[in-house]
């Protein structure tokens, strides 16, 4: 089990992403980096900013970065939400897709693009709930 939003997660989160046929196909001509942002809310006293270089179906990069070197990164998009819409979308009980239509997850970036994008979401978010986790609680 790893613990959401650590580096041992995120390391297993791009091998299930690398590792995913499904998810290659779908994101074969997806081009964009990310911050996926944990916000403080219950247990979580710090924002946790995990940066994914998705490139072509893969995963170029992969870090945990804290808050005063978020400038190491200058990513296309930002996705925020507090834990309870991460653990609802890890557990499928919502989908990303949902969650940004019902602003539940706050995107900064071009949200056409990531429209366009809603089979490599559905594959990006398939990829998520592979890796055994804990939820800080």
């Amino acid at each position: 089990m790893y613990e959401f939003g650590s580096q041992p997660w995120l390391d297993a989160f791009v091998e299930a992403i690398n590792g995913s046929a499904k998810y290659e196909e779908a994101a074969k001509d997806w081009e964009g980096d990310f911050y996926f942002i944990l916000e403080p809310g219950g247990t979580v006293t710090e924002r946790k900013f995990m940066y994914l270089d998705l490139w072509h179906g893969k995963c170029r990069k992969a870090e945990i970065v804290e808050e005063k070197d978020t400038a190491r990164h200058k990513p296309e998009f930002t996705i925020a939400g507090n834990l309870a819409i991460w653990k609802q979308i890890k557990e499928k009980k919502l989908t990303a897709t949902q969650a940004l239509l019902t602003r539940q997850l706050k995107l900064t970036g071009n949200i056409a693009k990531v429209m366009r994008a809603t089979g490599a979401t559905r594959e990006l978010s398939a990829a998520t709930s592979s890796v055994p986790t804990v939820f800080p609680e």
